[in-house]
């Protein structure tokens, strides 16, 4: 994942697109147990109730970028909270943003306890759902790392009504029978080290009766939603991936205003 570095790093570009934003955002401190965790929250300027989307960061922590994806999905009518899983494990306790460099970043989300993480993910979206404006529908999507994440977190969490897993592994597959929401997943065709699970996770979700649909864009490397609108991006597949991936996204995510699940 170190090659990728340097992708993630000076993301200028991203607090652009949050500065432009229209949208309420806000940084919350989520006490669970002797734990604060720091998350990002943006509301959609809607006139109803809306579904919380937990989202969940890259490798590379809660960066500029996992906060302007975070706007963009609020963008499509949800209420987003993006947990920085950092929280108080950066110098000096501090978080992904006192981290000196993304190399730093990268080891320490690398050496996270996963019940730490499945805590504060828990934490986070309890938190959501107790807003005025949420509705009690929940989602998860996560990226990279944050990919494999939120579909470890589909096999733990009972109220969840989609999965959305962008170029992250399977769960261990004994745990897929755990699962009671709909997964859906955004691989990239230039991705083999995660895309190379998919044939296996679909017979193992189809012989455990749960719903596992899984698209393959053609050309696109790991990281293509973040790449795809990177200036620097030198990988037009990339970008024609995030558009597909988006388009597909959003309406996946309206099912859930209508019957409860996509």
């Amino acid at each position: 994942m170190i090659f990728a570095a340097g992708c993630a790093h000076g993301q200028e570009w991203a607090k652009a697109i949050l500065n432009r934003s229209p949208r309420h955002q806000e940084w919350v401190k989520i006490q669970h147990g002797s734990r604060t965790v720091n998350a990002f929250v943006v509301y959609p300027e809607v006139s109803n109730k809306a579904p919380v989307v937990l989202m969940i960061h890259e490798i590379f922590g809660l960066t500029d970028w996992a906060r302007a994806m975070a706007d963009e999905i609020a963008s499509m009518g949800y209420i987003v909270i993006a947990p920085d899983l950092l929280s108080g494990f950066g110098p000096g306790g501090g978080d992904t943003s006192t981290f000196p460099d993304m190399q730093s970043a990268v080891k320490a989300v690398s050496n996270l306890d996963a019940a730490n993480v499945t805590a504060d993910l828990n934490a986070a979206a309890d938190y959501a759902l107790k807003f005025p404006a949420a509705s009690g529908k929940l989602a998860v999507a996560g990226f990279c790392w944050g990919g494999g994440k939120s579909f470890l977190f589909a096999t733990q969490r009972k109220d969840l009504t989609a999965a959305f897993v962008f170029y992250g592994p399977p769960p261990p597959m004994e745990n897929l029978g755990s699962i009671s929401a709909p997964v859906y997943g955004f691989y990239g065709g230039n991705d083999a080290r995660i895309t190379a699970t998919v044939p296996e996770t679909k017979q193992a979700m189809a012989a455990a009766g749960k719903t596992y649909e899984a698209v393959v864009y053609d050309g696109a490397g790991h990281g293509f939603m973040r790449a795809g609108e990177d200036p620097a991006n030198t990988n037009p597949a990339n970008a024609t991936a995030r558009s597909e991936a988006l388009r597909r996204f959003e309406t996946l995510l309206k099912g859930m205003q209508a019957d409860g699940k996509p």
